[in-house]
């Protein structure tokens, strides 16, 4: 095992072994499962996340629109595998990655690891443009659905109080930018929350005027699905009003008027970032990142031309012929890859041995609102309306981590079906907008 120094080991804490140490980086669906099935009778494994929670960011959009509680779409990771021996969980940040000396260095200090697996996830694109990363709201982790939440919930608060009819719009006015499945879903919630909650709550605001504009810039919604889904999607978010503008972009944002690129402005304070990600990796090995920030790896999920270091799921790009750019950015990808890797790493390191990855695409889903999704599964069968729906609701319920979140998330979902109600209506931490500082401030911050 390599050397980190007595002070480095003394912060992170973690004990001395006679098995090799695998790091895993990212508590996420490609961490979470790789974990959960690695033998720790061979392996000492350390797992390093930002946060001590897995976040089910399927049903983020839920959190942001007063549809779930941020509990009810997270698990605790120490609780998850608090049976596994061998095991040791830090909060910590990684940096980078030192593959020479085997280091992964972190906000809390340095660790070394025989084997490294990055399950990094991904993060939003913002397509290097500072303005929308510094405005727009993304919605990638729990932190972002709150703040979305309290931004929503704020506007009407203060829309009650104005007399100007151009703030009142303002304030009423939701842009989202993106019209894969995020996109759609956020826009198909807030178009049930203006048709059958809000008027109930704000009675002396005319929610007619409300809208809500999805803006994506390719020529129709769900590009990743068939023409049929991407119509069916169209049509499900025109009965809740939905403004619909494909084949246009989002050209600029001040925090006050969305601006596409055909010259429209759109007067509003919110602007919803769905459209896309990059993949999340870190220093130390740039050399074979993509141009969206993915490692390249081979069949095994081994980083090209580094030994003992993997990568899965969103930060993997693992690229053939059926798959050029590499496989899809989506959690069954992540899942099946750490089920193949810790399977292939139980069996030891002779990659001799080992199973090749092949992605097996059980389907896709979006859901639109009430009674109203798109399914495809394996590729051939493709139906939309309820049954589509229910099939959505049991295929998230069945990836729910914790037994105590399937029930709360199924309770929360009968009450809002026959209520037509959303019970989590609370600005618990209001969202306070981010002031662009000076030119004289800027100048003076030392460089990083």
């Amino acid at each position: 095992m390599s050397k980190v120094s007595a002070a480095q080991l003394e912060k992170i804490n973690i004990p001395k072994s006679e098995l090799p140490r695998i790091v895993i980086i990212g508590g996420g669906f490609g961490g979470m499962r790789f974990v959960k099935n690695i033998n720790t009778k061979k392996y000492q494994v350390v797992l390093l996340d930002r946060y001590n929670y897995h976040t089910f960011q399927p049903l983020l959009y839920q959190v942001a629109t007063a549809g779930l509680e941020p509990d009810s779409i997270a698990g605790p990771l120490r609780k998850t595998f608090q049976q596994k021996k061998n095991f040791y969980f830090r909060m910590a940040t990684a940096q980078n990655v030192d593959p020479v000396e085997k280091i992964i260095t972190t906000n809390i200090g340095e660790l070394s690891y025989d084997h490294l697996v990055l399950a990094c996830g991904s993060i939003t694109n913002f397509f290097n443009n500072a303005e929308f990363e510094q405005k727009a709201f993304p919605l990638k982790q729990l932190p972002h659905a709150l703040n979305l939440r309290s931004q929503i919930l704020q506007n009407f608060e203060k829309a009650v109080l104005k007399n100007d009819e151009n703030e009142v719009q303002k304030l009423l006015n939701y842009v989202i930018v993106g019209g894969g499945p995020t996109g759609v879903e956020v826009a198909g919630a807030l178009g049930e929350l203006k048709k059958h909650v809000l008027p109930k709550d704000y009675p002396e605001l005319n929610l007619n005027k409300m809208q809500i504009y999805l803006v994506e810039g390719q020529e129709r919604l769900l590009s990743g699905m068939s023409q049929k889904s991407g119509e069916k999607a169209y049509e499900y978010l025109k009965k809740f009003d939905v403004n619909l503008y494909v084949g246009k972009i989002v050209k600029s944002f001040d925090g006050d008027t969305v601006i596409l690129n055909d010259g429209m402005n759109i007067p509003s304070e919110t602007l919803i970032w769905a459209a896309g990600v990059n993949g999340n990796a870190l220093s130390g090995m740039e050399q074979i990142i993509t141009r969206d920030k993915r490692y390249l790896v081979n069949e095994y999920n081994k980083v090209q031309g580094f030994d003992e270091v993997y990568a899965i799921g969103d930060v993997a790009s693992m690229q053939n012929k059926d798959f050029e750019r590499g496989h899809p950015m989506l959690a069954p990808v992540a899942i099946q890859q750490a089920n193949l890797l810790s399977k292939n790493m139980n069996k030891g390191m002779n990659h001799e041995q080992w199973k090749a990855f092949k992605y097996v695409d059980k389907g896709t889903m979006a859901t639109v609102g009430r009674n109203k999704a798109v399914t495809e599964v394996f590729g051939k069968l493709k139906f939309g309306g309820f049954m589509a729906w229910l099939m959505w609701m049991f295929v998230h319920l069945v990836l729910i981590v914790e037994f105590r979140n399937k029930l709360v998330i199924m309770s929360n979902w009968i009450w809002n079906y026959f209520t037509y109600d959303r019970g989590t209506r609370l600005i618990i931490r209001p969202y306070i907008k981010k002031k662009k500082k000076p030119v004289e401030e800027e100048k003076q911050k030392p460089l990083q």
